[in-house]
């Protein structure tokens, strides 16, 4: 789905100016995303395998949810919306705690350059994986899997092909603050 977004200068600032995402891709301009990280307290971590029918990466493992930010839209609130569209959950902003943003390019064609700042964010998981309901449009699967794995497959070279291929900085950083709230 193709929407409005506010595009950023190369150090994630706001350059007062908006396109459509299709365009943004295009022309390889910064714009803002929300990823939020779900995980449990007995040390879980949701990740979200992506629909088939995505442009980019599809059927990879990837971030609980994650989604564009709508020009002029708040971050928090483009989080939660993303987290009641892609897993039919309903959480208040003050359930969100921000880690980081962190800066992504990746070149998937000669006509989609992706360049985007990741606002990303933890939050605990209070209900069972069987409540959640996945936006058949954007997300294959979900699945609930140990943080020792998840640490153990996103850095070894077994499972180079599963994982969408974030920088290993960003990863890192996600695994840490989730060890952190264990």
């Amino acid at each position: 789905m193709d929407e409005l977004i506010d595009i950023l200068d190369s150090n994630g600032n706001l350059t007062g100016k908006t396109a459509m995402k299709s365009e943004a891709h295009r022309k390889g301009w910064f714009h803002p995303t929300v990823h939020v990280w779900f995980y449990t307290m007995d040390g879980r971590v949701l990740i979200q395998q992506r629909s088939k029918r995505k442009d980019v990466f599809p059927l990879l493992w990837d971030v609980s949810v994650a989604g564009h930010i709508g020009a002029g839209e708040d971050i928090e609130i483009s989080a939660v919306r993303e987290i009641e569209e892609e897993i039919g959950l309903t959480i208040t902003p003050e359930a969100l705690e921000k880690i980081g943003v962190f800066k992504s390019i990746h070149r998937h064609s000669e006509n989609l350059l992706d360049c985007e700042y990741h606002h990303a964010f933890l939050c605990e998981l209070k209900v069972p994986l069987h409540k959640l309901t996945k936006q058949e449009s954007e997300v294959e699967d979900l699945s609930l899997i140990s943080l020792v794995q998840f640490s153990q497959e996103i850095w070894g070279l077994a499972h180079l092909q599963k994982y969408v291929p974030h920088s290993t900085e960003y990863y890192r950083a996600i695994v840490k603050a989730i060890k952190n709230r264990l």
